[in-house]
């Protein structure tokens, strides 16, 4: 796991105090007003006191002084109801740029690629997991910002109170700062637990949440083999750990803030008893008023003791949430969890901020692809002796090259390694003899397009499916459905183009998702198609009146969209409209030529 220093956590938190400091100070000016307001209900309970022994400074009456605590607290509720406002509001910006920068920097990682946050194991986390990290680490650190602006209310309002004490006893006073010294020194030596503990917490929590996207991800898989009893005993051996590591976690919390709480009731008890000698002897004698005032000003200060000690103990924790976080940036720098970034969310009036127009960029002239090489391109999966090694070719502008092979001979790792999805470990890729730097910014649309073996699809209708925010109109979409060869099946459903797919598309078959998908990238019309075994779940005539939509009648088109595809298939029909076949073994090139050439 990844270290951070105390003071870059610090730097982290006051970066993101910057990111909106407007509501960080209202939300400050709430707390001080919200713990301030507290202070003149003692001056005026003195003032009672004092009238009832006739030692009273302002002459009011005792009805006209409850009158008037009863007016302050009243105020006291408006500013806790007006204040919720601005204060959910920061805490919600808080958290949602944690959780954007971390999305947006895992979106920037290479996506076939596992997402490893412990170097020495390896060992890759899976989605489910990684929603501990959106859910509960950045909860942790919007929770340790929170505090601050908490505690800087407190602390201006502790302030006044300690020098309304010192006005009334200096000795007294001093004893106050009995319990913050103990509570320094606890958190001193509790720092390697506390750590230990939250990070054990965390980790449980990631493997139940891990699990249980497994689950739910593969409940086909476990009913067809039957193992429920035994996936279910597993995942309440994961929650019997999990329960037995969060119990630790909050008994130790618990324990610490006991202590506090307990040392400063020790120090008051002791404030009191010398109180009492006071009140009792000649010298410096307290009036009742002032030893209530007193007392009721001491609870607010050893409270902002007893905060700054629970304060302490969340910091350490919260170091621990920004050291996650920070292992599933894949080496960029943590600053770039709280980097300032737009977000698209309702501002104080409720109104919705409008997103961005999903556009598909302006082809230009660079786009038009002449020719696509590859050049000694070689990428092996960490800790093992599987990928590719050396492999070079060249495709040409409309042209259709198919790679086959044996399974596992790196058909699919090539094509990811190519479209940047793999970091290339060496070789290179040129695209019109230019070397293309960053795979995975440059082939995309309307450069390039993949279908890989098992499409996604959303819980969403037909027609979103296909234009994922793109702007087409329902003629590009039937154009799209036709070269993908599904307008039969579209004939079939009621819905019509606003037919739900279910989760994954499990409303349709397997050759109608992958021609879905198909169609989703023919409305594109990217210069390069890159299938991954489009045939495996489509009979041969529906694959064959597929090609024929997307070669034969490429020059009857209006436009001058004339695609090339690169394609993984096994099937001979599709050997035999190649212009280039490709055949892998063991991650290799171990043929290349035309169908005659190779099949002899």
């Amino acid at each position: 796991m990844v270290t951070i220093k105390k003071r870059n956590h610090w730097k982290l938190i006051w970066q993101l105090i910057c990111y909106k400091p407007k509501l960080y100070i209202l939300d400050s000016i709430y707390w001080i007003l919200i713990t301030g307001l507290p202070a003149l209900p003692g001056l005026i309970i003195r003032e009672f006191f004092n009238s009832l022994t006739n030692k009273a400074k302002l002459g009011l009456s005792p009805l006209a002084l409850i009158a008037l605590l009863l007016a302050l607290n009243l105020g006291h509720i408006v500013i806790i109801f007006a204040g919720r406002v601005t204060k959910t509001q920061h805490r919600f910006l808080m958290r949602s740029l944690l959780q954007h920068n971390l999305l947006d920097q895992l979106f920037q990682n290479p996506t076939a690629q596992p997402i490893v946050v412990n170097q020495n194991s390896e060992k890759p986390v899976s989605q489910g997991e990684i929603i501990s990290y959106f859910r509960d680490d950045t909860e942790q650190i919007e929770d340790n910002i929170a505090w601050i602006s908490e505690l800087s209310g407190e602390g201006i309002f502790g302030i006044f109170c300690l020098v309304t004490l010192l006005s009334i006893n200096v000795q007294m006073t001093l004893f106050v700062f009995l319990p913050l010294v103990g509570m320094i020194a606890i958190i001193q030596q509790a720092e390697t637990r506390i750590k230990k503990y939250r990070k054990a917490s965390r980790q449980a929590t990631e493997k139940v949440t891990g699990i249980l996207g497994e689950i739910f991800g593969s409940v086909q898989a476990i009913k067809v083999a039957g193992v429920e009893k035994n996936v279910l005993d597993y995942f309440r051996t994961l929650n019997d750990q999990r329960r037995q590591t969060m119990i630790k976690d909050s008994l130790f919390n618990a324990i610490l803030k006991s202590s506090f709480q307990n040392m400063v009731n020790l120090g008051t008890g002791i404030i009191l008893l010398l109180a009492s000698q006071l009140m009792q002897s000649g010298v410096n004698q307290l009036t009742v008023g002032d030893f209530a005032l007193f007392v009721y000003n001491l609870s607010f200060v050893t409270g902002f003791f007893t905060s700054v000690g629970g304060f302490m103990a969340l910091s350490k924790q919260t170091e621990v949430s920004f050291e996650r976080m920070a292992s599933l940036l894949s080496g960029a720098s943590a600053d770039t969890l709280v980097a300032p970034n737009q977000l698209y969310l309702n501002d104080l009036n409720g109104s919705q901020k409008d997103l961005p127009k999903i556009e598909q960029p302006l082809r230009n002239q660079k786009d038009h692809l002449q020719s696509l090489k590859v050049s000694h391109l070689t990428y092996i999966y960490p800790g093992t002796n599987k990928g590719i090694t050396d492999i070079s070719f060249e495709i040409q502008r409309g042209s259709l090259a198919v790679i086959t092979g044996q399974i596992g001979s790196g058909k699919s790792t090539l094509l990811r390694l190519l479209l940047g999805l793999l970091p290339k470990q060496s070789g290179e890729i040129y695209w019109n003899g230019n070397i293309v730097e960053n795979p995975a910014t440059f082939f995309v649309p309307p450069r390039s397009a993949y279908t890989p073996q098992i499409p996604q699809l959303f819980s969403y209708s037909l027609r979103e499916n296909i234009l994922l925010g793109l702007s087409k109109d329902d003629q590009d979409i039937a154009a799209a459905l036709n070269m993908a060869v599904f307008e039969q099946d579209l004939a079939t459903m009621n819905g019509s183009l606003e037919t739900l797919v279910g989760s994954k598309g499990v409303r349709l078959s397997g050759g109608q998702i992958q021609r879905v998908a198909a169609a989703r990238m023919f409305i594109r019309q990217p210069e390069l198609m890159v299938f991954d075994d489009l045939s495996s779940a489509l009979d041969v005539e529906t694959e064959l009146a597929l090609w024929s939509q997307i070669f034969v009648n490429t020059e009857q088109r209006e436009n001058a969209w004339r695609p090339t595809c690169l394609v993984v298939s096994h099937r001979p029909s599709v050997f035999r409209c190649a212009d280039q076949i490709i055949v892998m073994k063991a991650g290799r090139v171990e043929a290349q030529g035309k169908f005659d050439d190779i099949f002899q």
